[in-house]
């Protein structure tokens, strides 16, 4: 990733070095903040007038903006800017909920933490309303199948010992490709998650013996990232996207669809295949997958037509009866 911070723009610089330096948001959480007040920005430097050629929003210079600026914004023009992307840009709830975040993050930062402006414009700021769905994953039958397809269709361990993580662990496409050799003691694993924090995954059997097999055959020569546990073909550390073109693929051969699963409905898998099969408590289970607020992990609770049916039959009243 090539994003740099100094090379933002000025008005919203600052911001984004605190939330790297102090709140320890990871790189890719940066740059998401920057293109999100970046179009911010843009937009409102053409609500003010401030821009009034032809270009088009994207074009929009706003290298010159500075504090005394975004002291004119409030609650209605920011309604505007969300009107703006729900309209013109098409964005969907769950975008413009984002967005939403991230602009009260700024202001917040903005008033009580730099005290630039006198204001908080977003402190009665709403996020839309996002339709909960729950998430896809594969069943127990259809994770076994996966995982035989890998091996009867794969060419050594490699692929084999990425999808067992991914089913059996519930990590992130961001935390595997970031695994080290020295990450891994006997059955530990350490891995970084989001806000760059650290945390252990137990490795089960099937983890420990995958990766033992794949270590045998993975390449020592030649390597330019030694400490990268899984490699590309080219003996670099492996990318995301190669993963996610191999996982999609894997896919396919299993003969599941493609539209409904990714590398990601892999993770929401792991989770909920431990919460249903594995018997996990929910507050384990956010332990694990990393999750900072307890509310995030209770969206793999979701559970299938025959509990609902279950908990009701189960009911201590259920057979009491009118008759006489």
């Amino acid at each position: 990733m090539n994003f740099v911070i100094s090379e933002q723009p000025f008005v919203y610089k600052e911001f984004l070095m605190y939330m790297q330096t102090i709140r320890g948001k990871s790189l890719g959480t940066i740059s998401e903040y920057s293109l999100d007040l970046n179009l911010f920005f843009k937009f409102m430097s053409r609500h003010f007038k401030v821009d009034n050629s032809e270009k088009s929003i994207d074009e929009i210079d706003i290298s010159s903006l500075d504090y005394n600026f975004v002291k004119k914004i409030q609650l209605t023009d920011i309604y505007e800017y969300l009107s703006y992307m729900n309209t013109v840009r098409k964005n969907s709830a769950a975008t413009r909920a984002r967005k939403v975040a991230c602009l009260r993050s700024y202001f917040k930062y903005m008033h009580s933490k730099a005290k630039y402006i006198d204001d908080n414009p977003t402190k009665e700021l709403e996020s839309p309303k996002i339709k909960q769905s729950l998430p896809n994953y594969l069943t127990l039958e259809e994770s076994k199948l996966l995982l035989e397809t890998v091996l009867k269709n794969s060419n050594g361990y490699r692929d084999y010992a990425i999808i067992t993580l991914f089913l059996n662990c519930g990590m992130r496409l961001s935390e595997l490709v970031g695994i080290n050799l020295s990450d891994i003691k006997n059955d530990t694993l350490i891995v970084t998650g989001k806000g760059n924090k650290e945390r252990t995954i137990y490795l089960n059997n099937a983890c420990i013996q995958a990766i033992a097999k794949y270590m045998k055959e993975r390449p020592v020569d030649n390597v330019k990232d030694k400490n990268a546990l899984f490699l590309s073909a080219r003996n670099q550390r492996i990318s995301n996207k190669t993963i996610q073109h191999l996982v999609k693929k894997y896919i396919e051969l299993a003969g599941l669809d493609t539209s409904r699963f990714s590398t990601h409905k892999l993770r929401h898998t792991a989770a909920t295949l431990m919460y249903r099969e594995g018997n996990t408590d929910l507050r384990t289970l956010q332990e694990i997958l990393g999750h900072e607020h307890l509310s995030t992990t209770q969206i793999y609770t979701h559970v299938n037509d025959e509990q609902q049916k279950n908990a009701v039959r189960n009911n201590p009243l259920a057979n009491i009866n009118t008759s006489e």
